[in-house]
């Protein structure tokens, strides 16, 4: 509705009894030379009605708010049903696989719903309690609808959803190496993921389609949960020594250690005046 048809149905609504032009204008601010024309594209849309007494003067009564609503909703929905069939009939096939770079917390936790709202077979995650609060509620719709739905989560889970772990090897004081980042994955269906990460302040993170990445990102979250299950059928302190004193992982641990010195070294995220430092990330390590 324009602003004058949305002023005039709400006067309707809420006089209770028909009222005639000259009322409507009076009561709602739409000036009296439009508020016949008004009136008569409500009653086009079929938001009112014309009531026409014996002496030809005609009041207006409104269609119910409910059934209005109701209306929107079925014409909304068709609307869509109807692009669903009819779009992806006219997009080219991509040149390339799509990815983009998502620079701030905002774009980075919007596009993160994005991909679990889009989720129809599975959904794999790896996240911390400060963005499941609020991507939860997502989640816990993509699990009603029947997306297989497989979440790492950082800490104790007060709230499971779908299938559900918590991460508790390495413990979290062992596994955060870089102070205050943390890393969010999120993939969907095998076909598109977002992978990125928060520090303090400050966020990094890229969205893409490209099969590798996906593919990369679903084994990641999958092997993370593969290690938490079977850390707590053979014994943490077991994996522990596992790591600590098998050769064949001296040159891994060796890497880790390297990469923790450094962003040890480099301290907190620098933030310039006037701009937003990017964290030190593992892509910046060579």
């Amino acid at each position: 509705m324009s602003g004058y048809e949305a002023k005039a149905y709400v006067t309707l609504v809420g006089a209770g009894q028909p009222l005639n032009g000259y009322e409507v204008a009076k009561r709602s601010g739409v000036p009296r030379s439009t508020v016949y024309e008004t009136l008569g594209k409500l009653v086009a849309k079929g938001a009112a009605y014309e009531l026409r007494g014996a002496d030809d003067a005609t009041d207006y009564l409104p269609l119910p708010p409910r059934s209005l609503l109701e209306r929107l909703r079925r014409e909304f929905d068709d609307s869509i049903e109807a692009l669903e069939s009819s779009l992806p009939a006219i997009v080219a096939p991509p040149g390339a696989h799509l990815i983009h770079s998502l620079k701030d917390a905002g774009a980075l936790l919007a596009r993160a719903e994005d991909v679990i709202a889009g989720a129809r077979a599975d959904l794999f995650l790896s996240i911390w309690p400060e963005e499941m609060k609020r991507l939860a509620p997502l989640v816990k719709r993509a699990a009603e609808r029947g997306v297989d739905t497989s979440v790492l989560h950082f800490g104790p889970v007060a709230d499971p959803v779908g299938h559900m772990y918590e991460h508790r090897f390495p413990s979290l004081d062992e596994d955060l190496e870089e102070p205050g980042r943390r890393l969010l994955v999120v993939a969907a269906d095998r076909r598109e993921t977002l992978v990125g990460g928060f520090a303090g302040d400050t966020a990094w993170g890229v969205y893409t389609e490209d099969p590798a990445v996906v593919t990369m990102a679903v084994e990641y979250v999958g092997n993370d949960i593969v290690m938490q299950v079977i850390a707590e059928r053979v014994g943490h302190e077991t994996m522990r020594g596992f790591w600590a004193d098998d050769p064949r992982l001296a040159h891994l641990r060796a890497a880790r250690d390297r990469y923790a010195a450094l962003v040890r070294a480099a301290g907190p995220p620098a933030r310039p005046e006037g701009s937003q430092a990017a964290p030190l990330h593992p892509g910046d390590v060579r």
